[in-house]
């Protein structure tokens, strides 16, 4: 089966691309660039570099794919592509580019929380694009996930690293709201079986949740106790972590946290969306956020 995935050099977009591989099919991946932490390229795959609005190439790229996961998305702006930009307007040429090309199916990740939101431009661009999707004429299904982790991700690299430095976690929120860490194999799990059955998840939103659930800082403990270190959990106010995000943002070129990974903890990241339903239990996943699962994921 070919299968086109925009946002292939990301987190999701690269597990996704070397599961797929390891199973045969044939993988487009499509990007602006390689990831940053992922300069290497993708054995097996063909590399098309493009910008994911630049609608006419999409097409030509879509061409002769049977299905197409459009994983392109980023928690913080540059000086070259906006929230709007990458999140809506890039939905809209993806959604057209593949109606164009005559994709049979259509997949798209989006994120668990992901609602119209005046505060967050994160959610509010999250959530046009979903509604594109929706409004399209694709056999579409919309994937809301929880807070993915994995190998190549931020969570685990960025905590880690910090733990190893300063022994010292500050919670998001004087009343920390919970959430559901999934596991990025089990999110590709899920991925894989809607791409490559058409009618599994037809025209459908759904909710991608790991099986646990616990507040945020109980899965910092976990990572600190996974690179060996004890932590000291100290609750700070919202406002406290957006202006860290404000300066981490505008000063780091990898920022420790952004505005919108603020807003979406401040949130919860725990329980789905009106418009979203639930997985059917065999497509549950069932990874629990172990020690051992833990350093799986660990920067080497």
């Amino acid at each position: 089966m070919k299968i086109a995935i925009t946002g292939g050099t990301g987190f999701i977009g690269r597990h996704l691309a070397h599961d797929l591989i390891s199973r045969g099919h044939e993988v487009i991946i499509i990007s602006r660039g390689f990831y940053t932490r992922n300069t290497q390229p993708i054995q097996g795959a063909t590399f098309i570099q493009l910008d994911a609005r630049d609608t006419e190439k999409l097409t030509e790229a879509f061409r002769g794919c049977n299905a197409v996961a459009h994983c392109a998305g980023t928690s913080v702006e540059s000086k070259t592509q906006t929230l709007q930009q990458l999140h809506a307007d890039g939905a809209r040429s993806a959604v057209t580019a593949a109606e164009n090309a005559g994709v049979k199916k259509f997949v798209l990740v989006s994120y668990l929380t992901v609602r119209p939101n005046p505060v967050s431009e994160y959610l509010n661009t999250k959530w046009q694009g979903e509604e594109i999707v929706r409004a399209s004429k694709l056999n579409y299904t919309i994937l809301k996930a929880g807070l993915v982790y994995g190998s190549g991700d931020h969570l685990l690299n960025n905590l880690s690293n910090l733990f190893k430095k300063m022994p010292i976690f500050a919670q998001v929120g004087l009343k920390e709201k919970n959430v559901r860490l999934l596991a990025v194999e089990d999110l590709v799990d899920v991925i894989r079986e809607t791409l490559l059955d058409e009618s599994r998840l037809s025209r459908q939103t759904v909710a991608v949740m790991g099986p646990e659930e616990f507040p945020f800082s109980q899965a910092a403990r976990r990572i600190a106790k996974a690179v060996g270190k004890n932590i000291i959990v100290l609750p700070f106010p919202v406002f406290f972590h957006r202006i860290l995000a404000f300066f981490s943002e505008r000063f780091m070129p990898k920022p420790l946290i952004t505005k919108s990974q603020v807003q979406m903890l401040a949130d919860g990241i725990s329980q789905q969306t009106p418009e979203s339903v639930a997985l059917p239990d065999d497509m549950q996943p069932k990874t629990q956020f172990t020690e051992e699962q833990i350093k799986k994921g660990l920067p080497k």
